[in-house]
This record gives structure tokens, sequence and C-alpha cells, in this order.
């Protein structure tokens, strides 16, 4: 194997070593087996790049398209259906809404009006196969993490216009840091043993659960791929237009950086290659420069779009050699490490790439209760299955909203709000402490809540706060 060839004898005996007790490893596939020890290999040649500051450049307009320049899709619906045609899409599905306070996929967190992330996109998806007499499926990868709940829960669609497909990423064993020996082997034969390998893992997974040939035999030529908790990764004519019309094999939808977004990845143009840049590979003395939003002005919203077939050559040349993440983690007293790889890294390997700088109506992630809070509010309303931005806020952006941890999981969430608040006028909110709103509050401008240590501080049904900081029940 390619990877080992860099090895130190010291590294190849481990690596040697965790090959055959992963032989051993019956819970996952010979195809899972490989991919981890090639995964591990890497990881033990020392491959990660460092990026040389210098060589950096910012990418130009025909690399970085803007999206007002983009011609918009054929109006005749005929052209449309062939083209949605050509289409897949496929929503990352592996993760748990633990974060907020949930068991089972974050997918069916109610999002509003007693709908679930997953029943928007079902909606959308049926509307479009509806109008335009298309078959647009719908994938959802899940991990092991969410198969199970997964199947129950499409059952509900079995009535649905829209084919839905299932499969499952990677199962990967965690790796012992003391002796970098997978964690199963060592006794923890249940679901803490295990991982799944961040989402750069759907190229192959693709392939290896037969969905990628069983795809293009339908004539389907571009996934769009996206994070099912983005309520604004809706389909786009516009963007698959161009991309077909370009034969581009991969596109990144990127937003301008808010300072929101510092963390978030950015496009570059390096050594002739676009390829992005994660934080995690700018070393330290870069780090302040990278999260500025003068110079990089755009981030990866993870809304990609790639051309199967381009997919199908390099998963079967094993040529997607995404940057490794490590990810280190501590289960019941033991250090274990997680080696992760991300989509939009694999960039750099297809040929005639773009992003798109498309509107921030395109990134609505909900990744807490923060963001729920918004999306429950007056500032969006949901038509068809798609969350739609009340015309009524003039700020482009949106408020900024801190809840203290009371707020953080969605049941306590729900709990202390009869109703969300107005926030068409807000420009920020910050909630401190034991915190209780009453129904029909209006909040404008900037306000501060914040409840004195060991009170309790209720804002009455009907209250307007407009730039005001409230510590009790005086200031209102």
């Amino acid at each position: 194997m390619a990877a080992t060839a860099t090895l130190s004898s010291v590294e190849a005996e481990k690596l040697e070593k965790l090959r055959s007790a992963v032989s051993g490893l019956n819970q996952i596939s010979e195809n899972e087996k490989s991919g981890f020890i090639n995964l591990v290999g890497r990881y033990l040649s020392g491959e990660a790049e460092h990026v040389d500051w210098s060589k950096i450049k910012t990418p130009t307009d025909d690399i970085v398209v803007p999206y007002d320049t983009i011609a918009p899709p054929p109006e005749d619906e005929v052209k449309t259906k062939e083209l949605l045609d050509k289409l897949v899409v496929l929503k990352l599905n592996g993760g748990l809404g633990t974060t907020m306070g949930c068991t089972g996929p974050k997918s069916v967190i109610e999002v509003r009006n007693g709908l679930t992330f997953l029943d928007l996109i079902v909606m959308q998806i049926e509307n479009l196969n509806s109008k335009y007499g298309c078959k647009v499926p719908l994938v959802l990868m899940n991990s092991f993490n969410t198969h199970d709940d997964t199947l129950k829960i499409v059952e509900k669609y079995t009535n649905s216009s829209v084919e839905i497909h299932t499969f499952n990423q990677s199962q990967y064993p965690r790796l012992v840091v003391e002796d970098f020996l997978p964690f199963p082997c060592k006794g923890q034969t249940g679901r803490d043993g295990w991982y799944p390998p961040g989402h750069g893992d759907v190229f192959p997974s693709l392939k290896n659960s037969g969905k990628l040939d069983l795809f293009l035999s339908q004539g389907k030529e571009y996934i769009f791929v996206a994070n099912s908790d983005n309520l604004g990764a809706i389909v786009d004519l516009k963007i698959l237009s161009h991309l077909v019309q370009n034969k581009n094999e991969y596109c990144m939808e990127v937003t301008p950086k808010t300072l929101a977004d510092v963390k978030g990845g950015t496009l570059i143009s390096y050594e002739g290659k676009v390829q992005l840049l994660e934080i995690a590979q700018v070393a330290d003395e870069h780090v302040n420069e990278f999260k500025s939003i003068e110079k990089f002005k755009i981030f990866n919203t993870n809304n990609l779009w790639v051309n199967l077939n381009a997919i199908k050559r390099l998963v079967e040349a094993d040529a997607l050699k995404m940057e490794i993440i490590p990810n280190p983690k501590e289960v019941e007293g033991v250090k274990v490490l997680q080696l992760e790889t991300a989509a939009g890294a694999a960039i750099k390997f297809f040929d005639n790439v773009i992003g798109i700088n498309v509107p921030r109506s395109r990134f609505l992630p909900v990744k807490a209760t923060s963001d729920l809070l918004l999306v429950q509010s007056d500032l969006y309303t949901v038509a068809d299955g798609f969350v739609i931005r009340n015309p009524a806020r003039n700020n482009p952006a949106n408020p900024s909203i801190e809840l203290g941890p009371e707020f953080k999981k969605v049941s306590n969430f729900l709990s202390r709000f009869k109703s969300i608040p107005s926030i068409i006028e807000l420009y920020s909110v910050k909630v401190v402490g034991d915190v209780w709103f009453g129904a029909g509050v209006t909040l404008k401008g900037k306000v501060t809540v914040n409840a004195k240590s060991g009170a309790k501080l209720e804002i009455p049904d009907g209250a307007v706060i407009a730039d005001k900081e409230i510590n009790g029940a005086e200031d209102l």
C-alpha cells in the first residue's frame, strides 16, 4: 500500500499490528477495514500538508463566480424537467441532536409548525417533482448512530412522490492513543468503540453502497450534497443549469463571511489549484489573519454539487486523499483518536471546479437553540417546505442571538417561551440566567435580559423591549 512507503520502521510495525487487530473485527466490511487502514497509514506517514502562507492567492471571479452573474435557468418546462432528471439530492444525516438535548437523528427535530428538517426536505422535492414532472430522488447518508431510527422515520413517506434512498457511511474503530489499537479490541463492544469518519467519507460510501452505480445507470449526472440541518440548502436550478452547461465536475457554494463565521473554511488558489483552507491547517501565527473578514471574505457553506461520473473515476482510482482531521476524544477515561475527512476538501482532486458566491439565504443552519429561535420567529415563514425570509426585515443580516445554558436543550428552550418573540427589528439579544418569556413579546434594537443569580425573571405577555438592558422586574 502506498501509504506505508514513507513510514519509519516503528510506524510500519504499529500499522501492521493494527492491521492484524482490525482483520478480526467482524462488525465491519472489508471495504471499511481497508479504508480505515489506508487512512491510518496516511496519518502515520505524517502526510498532513502544511500550507505555505506566501503561496496563497485570492481566487478570481472566474473561479469563485458571483451568483448574480450566472445566467437564469431555462424557462421552458420541458428543458427544466430534463435538467432536474439529471439530479440526485443527498443530505448528510449522520448527526445526532445530542448538543440540543435530543435523542435520535438531528433531522427529526421539529423546526416549525410541527414540521421536522426531514419533512421540509421531502416537501421541497415533492414540490419540484410535481411541478416539473421529474423524478429527483432523495438520498440520506446515515451513520450507524442514526441508521435504525431513520429507517423507521422514512416509513411515513411511503406514499410520497419522492423516491427515498438511505445508506450508511463507514464505521471505523476509535484508536486507543496509548497503544494505537482499536478500542473494540479492548473490550469496548458497544457503540462507543466506533465513529463515523466525517462527511468526506460520502464519496467512497456512495460507491460502496451500490447507489452511485444505480444513479449512473438511471442517467443521473449531478449530486447536490448538503447538511440536513441547513434550511437554506434547497435545489437551485440556476446553479444546476450553469454546471451542466460548463461541465464543472465540482462546485462549492460559498457566501460572504461575517464575524460569526470566522472559523469556517475558505477557498483559495494554491499552486495553480483551487482548494479549501481550514483553520486546522493554519499555523498559529496566521490564525488571526485567517479569521479576518478583510483577507478571506468567503466561507464554505458545505452545499456541494458534484458530477457522479467524476466521483466514480476518482474513488475507483483511490485518488481522494483529503486532509486528515485528527479528533481526540476521551471515552470512559480512555484517550482515543478519531481520524476524519471533510467533503469540501475533495475539491482539489476534481477537474474544472468552481465556487459560487451565493446569497446568505442559502446558508441557514440550525446548530443550536439560538438558531431555532431565528427560524421559529416572524423573521421566517414556511411555504411548500421552503423557509422564506420576511421581506419586512430591512437589515440583510440576521440578529445576533445569545441564549444562556438554561436554553440549551430544545425542551427547556420551548418551555421558556410562551410564544417566540417578534424579532423583525432586533439587532442583538443576550439572555442570561433564569428568564421566562410571556406570549406576544417584541424585541427591538439591542436588548440584554440579565436575571440576577438565583432570581427568576418573567417577561410579561405583550412586553415591547427596545434598546434596553433588563436586570429585574423593576426595569420592565
